[in-house]
């Protein structure tokens, strides 16, 4: 009878588990589809940046956001910083340096991996090997290991809807950092104007372009 029981547990362990591994492999296609098809996307965010025996940082403002690679984070804390994608070049300006550096957007590509539905790009399987997720009232909170170890990060968590919307993602560094950011107000696929992606260099701003090297 006890082993006729215990099998029992096991079955149903086995099968609730079976149901939960199901459930999220149809939530993380559902978030590649709401974000990989999007055409713009436009969103206010909250970022908090902090590394072991240092301050936190935290920072905010709107993404917009055109595929294939355009985009541009307009931050309101601190005022006046900025960072633009035109598709081929980076942009980054830093009010308190007042100073502006461009590069290839190929190079930022790697520390940005982990915002990659953004961009369109969203493979789980591709990326990922691994994956831990539990409800948090009507969201599932998702920790994803991925599958190379020479990234500069070790593991991304988000918390997304049961419509697929991520509402926090937060990645772990190599090195500990902790980059954690809350979205909010999300649009998919408004009208943006082009105008949003072309950067202009501020008045007595120090240009520094590392396209080139």
């Amino acid at each position: 009878m006890r082993y006729g029981l215990a099998f029992a547990l096991l079955t149903i362990g086995t099968t609730a588990a079976s149901a939960a591994d199901v459930e999220l492999t149809a939530l993380l296609k559902s978030i590649e589809k709401r974000y990989n098809n999007a055409k713009t996307l436009q969103l206010d965010f909250s970022e908090a940046y902090s590394l072991p025996g240092r301050g936190r940082m935290l920072e905010d403002g709107q993404l917009s956001l055109r595929k294939p690679g355009k985009m541009r984070w307009n931050y309101a804390k601190p005022a006046g910083k900025v960072f633009v994608s035109d598709g081929k070049f980076v942009y980054y300006y830093s009010p308190d340096a007042n100073r502006a550096e461009k590069m290839k957007l190929k190079e930022t590509e790697d520390m940005r991996a982990p915002l990659a539905f953004l961009l369109g790009r969203l493979e789980f399987d591709r990326d990922f090997k691994e994956y831990r997720s539990r409800r948090e009232g009507n969201d599932t909170f998702v920790t994803a290991v991925p599958k190379s170890d020479k990234l500069p990060y070790t593991e991304v968590s988000f918390l997304v809807s049961d419509q697929a919307e991520i509402r926090r993602l937060i990645v772990t560094g190599q090195d500990k950092s902790v980059l954690d950011f809350s979205f909010r107000n999300e649009k998919v696929n408004p009208a943006l104007n082009d105008l949003l992606f072309t950067f202009v260099l501020p008045k007595g701003a120090e240009f520094v372009d590392t396209s080139n090297q």
